[in-house]
């Protein structure tokens, strides 16, 4: 009787689970793996990325967009060195994340032999899950339990399998589990909804902190809000939880947020907390009553002080309350805060349609709303360009991924590959900073590779332009942050794609428009000013005595004034 091997058996166990494609590098130590995902490419496919990071930044970024499980295989050693930046933004954005590692052979751990690690140890801290396969017979309970525990805790496992492991036969005694996972469905105490009722009934300004656990319940949210007469506040995860121009929204809190949403903020004697853990505190309100619903207990009043804490599933929780809670006829709040948010817009508006050579960022991301679908997906990048994004990008329907926790640069390019193939029939864009772009520019061959038409806009500043923003409002003068880079549109040409580089303002719309219908993957080259600073919606005296102070120190070091005798 013919009996599989533990190789065999974990691409059939992968098969069973619905996985799809790996991301990866082969090589020696996971070549008997290779071979079986080889045979059985007509189920499952390999995507070869050039580098591991990237292939972990897809596995995410691919786990972010559909909430299945996103897989990523490296070898021994660097290879699996090579996958934890990906994996720390799996674990910090809790998506669920399998990585498959090779590592030298049983009888040979412990020698320090070529490329041996102590993967176990290496992953420790970014793993709900992380075991070493010690025989063929473990191997199928391993892979069924590292799956579960990746869904069910929404973070990363990690399965290190001794090179040997795979060539053996899986004998007929080996343990046999489930291949699958269940959920529960997780709704708060009535004590605690009452209490929350209560409360609501008696605010007077109320304001809404979506998160990305308000991501699928925009109806649900939409009704809340508007029978308590509540403007919504979204995080940068929760950016596309309701369209940005909705009459109930105040865009985004922070840094990169609105004005008018830190004044409600400000003014707010009632905030609830929906699906978020918001570490800026500074941008919360002072002293207002609190209600925070989340379905993990443990997020709730983790940064910021809480007075009702529901724990449970936000739609079904905010039912509740919306067909219980008075409808709050007093909307003079709520209609203060949307007349703000109109002059917000108009101001943004003056910004976006300033032409200057070089580009203004903000006019780029205005001629880029012309051509984006109702439904593309939007992977975005860390940095300056993360500003311009939030601030200025109106959503509608379209699926926005990033970062968000370990706010790595490099995520741009990895998030469109994985969009691309989770939603092949749908637009996908990445825009990124030159920056991040450069992180894992390499990998745009992979795009060409297996033709996945994304098109990467590349906002080109020769900066690290936060940075340099940064040190200015520090008060110091800029130091490290230019940076030398290839012409983009050149590059992609070079790899096999389609490249444009555009330099003025006019160039812009014609150019996005073209590149946006090419069926092969494109960069579009955008030269940037580098001095648009990325201000916040609201300057601290702090901020500006700082950027003073800068350039101060600019007109003296460049001997522009004196100093006085």
């Amino acid at each position: 009787m013919f009996r599989k091997t533990a190789g065999e058996v974990l691409i059939d166990l992968l098969i069973e689970w619905g996985v799809d494609h790996i991301y990866g590098m082969p090589g020696d130590s996971i070549n008997s793996i290779i071979e079986p995902l080889r045979k059985a490419r007509d189920k499952i496919k390999f995507i070869q990325v050039r580098h591991e990071e990237a292939g972990a930044l897809a596995a995410a970024s691919y786990a972010k967009l559909t909430g299945k499980i996103g897989v990523c295989m490296a070898i021994a050693g660097p290879g699996a060195i090579h996958l934890l930046n990906g994996l720390y933004d799996a674990k910090l954005d809790k998506v669920p994340v399998l990585a498959i590692t090779g590592q030298v052979e049983s009888d040979l751990l412990g020698t320090d032999f070529f490329q041996e690690v102590n993967l176990e140890r290496m992953f420790d801290d970014v793993a709900v899950y992380n075991q070493r396969v010690m025989s063929a017979e473990q191997l199928p309970a391993v892979v069924n339990q590292a799956i579960r525990e990746a869904y069910t805790k929404k973070g990363v496992s990690v399965l290190t399998i001794p090179d040997d492991i795979p060539k053996f036969e899986v004998e007929s005694e080996a343990r046999v589990t489930s291949s699958f996972f269940v959920m529960p469905e997780i709704f708060p105490r009535e004590f605690d909804l009452e209490k929350a009722r209560i409360l609501l009934n008696e605010a007077k300004k109320p304001v809404i902190l979506a998160g990305k656990g308000a991501h699928g319940i925009r109806e649900s949210l939409l009704s809340f809000a508007d029978k308590l007469a509540a403007p919504i506040v979204l995080t940068l995860p929760g950016k596309g939880v309701i369209p940005d121009e909705h009459p109930l929204c105040l865009g985004g809190l922070g840094l990169i947020g609105t004005k008018p949403s830190y004044e409600a903020m400000k003014e707010a004697d009632t905030l609830i907390m929906i699906g978020t853990s918001f570490p800026f505190t500074g941008f919360l309100p002072t002293g207002a009553k609190t209600v925070h619903i989340d379905t993990d207990p443990s997020q709730i009043g983790k940064r910021y002080p809480v007075d009702v804490g529901l724990a449970g599933d936000a739609g079904k929780t905010l039912e509740w309350l919306t067909n219980r809670i008075h409808a709050h006829e007093d909307r003079s709040f709520l209609e203060h805060n949307q007349h703000r948010m109109q002059q917000w817009w108009r101001r943004l508006e003056q910004q976006e349609a300033e032409e200057a050579t070089p580009i203004k960022p903000q006019q780029l991301i205005r001629e880029l709303q012309k051509v984006v679908h109702d439904d593309a997906v939007l992977s975005v990048d860390v940095g300056n360009v993360t500003v311009w994004m939030a601030r200025h990008f109106r959503m509608t329907n379209q699926q926005f991924i990033i970062s968000s926790w370990l706010a790595t640069l490099g995520c741009g390019l990895p998030g469109a590959i994985a969009a691309k193939i989770a939603y092949p029939n749908k637009q996908v864009l990445a825009v990124c900073g030159d920056g991040g772009f450069g992180m894992t520019m390499n990998d745009f061959v992979t795009a060409v590779k297996y033709n996945l038409p994304i098109t990467v806009i590349v906002l080109n500043n020769h900066k690290i332009a936060m940075i340099k923003f940064e040190q200015e409002v520090m008060g110091n003068v800029e130091f490290g942050t230019d940076l030398v880079n290839p012409n983009f549109a050149q590059y992609a040409e070079a790899c096999g794609g389609i490249g444009y580089r555009v330099e003025h303002p006019a160039e812009l719309l014609p150019t996005l428009e073209k590149a946006v219908t090419r069926n092969k993957p494109c960069i579009v080259d955008v030269l940037v000013d580098a001095n648009e600073a990325p201000m916040p919606a609201k300057i601290t005296f702090g901020q500006a005595a700082g950027y003073a102070r800068h350039m101060i120190k600019e007109l003296f070091e460049e001997g522009k004034i004196d100093l006085p005798l």
